[in-house]
């Protein structure tokens, strides 16, 4: 009983945790935003959803997908 409580427990703050970094994400144009695992900058250039892209981090270039 007590492994479903802390899996319940797990999955709650898992969803809430992506809520809210999906709730900081501007209104944009499909494309023009660069989502990293960690982050989201403005792609330069925008291209289609999907595609790869890379945003600048503290420690280099970090590569994720555009939205």
């Amino acid at each position: 009983m007590k492994r479903w409580r802390l899996l319940g427990l797990i999955v709650m703050v898992a969803a809430l945790a992506s809520s809210s970094a999906r709730a900081q994400v501007p209104p944009h144009q499909p494309g023009t935003i660069c989502f990293t695992p960690y982050f989201w900058c403005w792609a330069q250039p925008p291209g289609p959803p999907g595609a790869y892209c890379g945003c600048p981090g503290p420690y280099g270039w970090v590569q994720g997908i555009l939205g």
